[in-house]
């Protein structure tokens, strides 16, 4: 339901930017939950082979069914997604859509539908919602309006905690495959999927290194929506390496909370497309992003596992990420094949000195799990991938620059951030910023730039 007296022009402009969202549906069977009037139950029978349009309110699905109900391969039907006794087949559905349902919901009977949904879909299947967030999105005032304005990171969590198990032992899951805002609304898209086991790196960002906490502490830091040295400084000067072009198509690895995101598609007019291993990092990249007319999606996605069909992007962005990757020459051969002929790359990123690493250096590698190469080194592997390297700098002094900067800011401010945070968090940021600074200063902690561009 759209609070807003604009609401058949909204409607009418932001359809086609939301079907246009959903995965390939022809000939497949679709559940629409909250149908409604049938907004988006028409369009869906165009191209399905069966939707099944469901809402609570009889007289609504039956105006539904007055319009739409020349389509043979709908199904009308009146009940209450609550309720236990609505069920459907397990593993019966190709895509369960809903707009504007869930934040009629409590937060349990949200919990619970998606567990159910999760079930209802096939292996491969796709789970599609819309949502306000935060605060009413339209104009029209109500006396009574039951709707709860949730902040982003509940629905990312919600979904991809949910867990599913069939008759034969096999576990099912959530993958979020793609969030974006349109207008003040946020859209998530979700595949089921069979239960990955190797996600200990992903539980320990999200649990230790980038807990919500931590990624407020950083931005605390670095400045509003970035958790990367220098925040808006560096993203500027990098960013204008890039000759960025009105409509180009941008990847950012390792996006964070997309500021850098946010910054490339609001002054440069391209769409950005950010991926993230956290599922932390991007919630808080949908809350910045919400509300906010500018072309920016985000995902939760291992860049060693996602595959983007050949010259996709004219821009891959990267900052200070790629040292979580050990098999760096893999990662840049895909680089090179999802750039178009002629597209860029450009990457910041920890580096370590060409010397044997002291113990103490070696063992904070170890702790990390980095994978850290030299100036030089870092830069070949670029060339052995295909790509004419432009700039392999070193940037140590820079970043040396930028490290005692923040850390005075941070030391400056130090009662006002013990009271957003604590002492401890507070200790724990001055102390890791003074270790970086020791280990840069001692010239075995380095920090490079790199811009490389693929052969037309």
């Amino acid at each position: 339901m759209m609070l807003d007296s604009k609401a058949a022009d909204i409607d009418k402009e932001e359809r086609p930017e939301v079907l246009s969202l959903l995965p390939p549906y022809e000939g497949k069977t679709i559940l629409e939950l909250g149908a409604g009037i049938g907004r988006f139950t028409g369009d869906l029978a165009k191209k399905a082979g069966h939707v099944i349009a469901l809402d609570f309110i009889e007289n609504v699905i039956k105006k539904n069914e007055t319009i739409n109900g020349h389509y043979k391969n709908v199904k009308f039907l009146c009940a209450d997604v609550t309720s236990p006794d609505l069920a459907f087949t397990e593993g019966s559905l190709d895509l369960i859509f809903s707009n504007w349902l869930l934040m009629y919901l409590s937060d349990k009977e949200v919990e619970n539908l998606a567990e159910r949904m999760l079930k209802w879909l096939k292996v491969g299947g796709h789970i599609f919602f819309r949502e306000s967030c935060f605060h009413q999105s339209g104009d029209c005032k109500r006396k009574n309006n039951p709707t709860h304005y949730r902040e982003p990171r509940f629905y990312t969590k919600v979904f991809k905690e949910c867990q599913a198990t069939d008759d034969s032992g096999n576990s099912f899951e959530l993958s979020l495959v793609g969030c974006k805002c349109i207008g003040a609304y946020i859209c998530w898209i979700f595949q089921k999927v069979v239960s990955d086991n190797d996600k200990g790196f992903q539980r320990f960002l999200d649990s230790v290194q980038y807990k919500s906490n931590s990624i407020l502490r950083y931005e605390r830091v670095f400045g509003p929506g970035y958790v990367s040295t220098g925040g808006i400084e560096t993203t500027k000067e990098f960013v204008g390496k890039l000759d960025l072009k009105p409509g180009q198509k941008v990847l950012d690895v390792g996006c964070g909370i997309g500021g850098g995101d946010i910054y490339m598609a609001e002054e440069f007019d391209v769409h950005v497309v950010g991926i993230d291993l956290s599922v932390n990092m991007i919630s808080f990249a949908l809350e910045r992003a919400t509300g906010l007319k500018c072309s920016v999606e985000f995902e939760v996605a291992d860049c060693t596992k996602k595959v983007y069909p050949d010259n996709s992007f004219d821009v891959i962005y990267s900052r200070d990420t790629i040292l979580h990757i050990h098999d760096k020459p893999a990662l840049f051969r895909s680089f090179y094949k999802w750039l178009k002929p002629g597209g860029k790359l450009l990457i910041s990123d920890y580096c370590k000195s060409s010397k044997t690493p002291s113990t103490e250096f070696a063992e904070y590698i170890k702790q990390r799990g980095y994978d850290l190469h030299d100036v030089k080194s870092y830069g070949q592997m670029l060339e052995d991938a295909g790509f004419d390297v432009i700039l392999a700098e070193d940037r140590t002094d820079q970043f040396l620059q930028v490290l005692q900067r923040e850390l005075n800011q941070v030391e400056k401010e130090k009662d006002a951030f013990i009271s957003d945070f604590s002492k401890e968090d507070y200790d724990e940021i001055v102390g890791g910023w003074k270790a970086k600074l020791i280990r840069s200063s001692s010239g075995e902690q380095r920090w490079g730039l790199f811009l490389a561009k693929k052969k037309n």
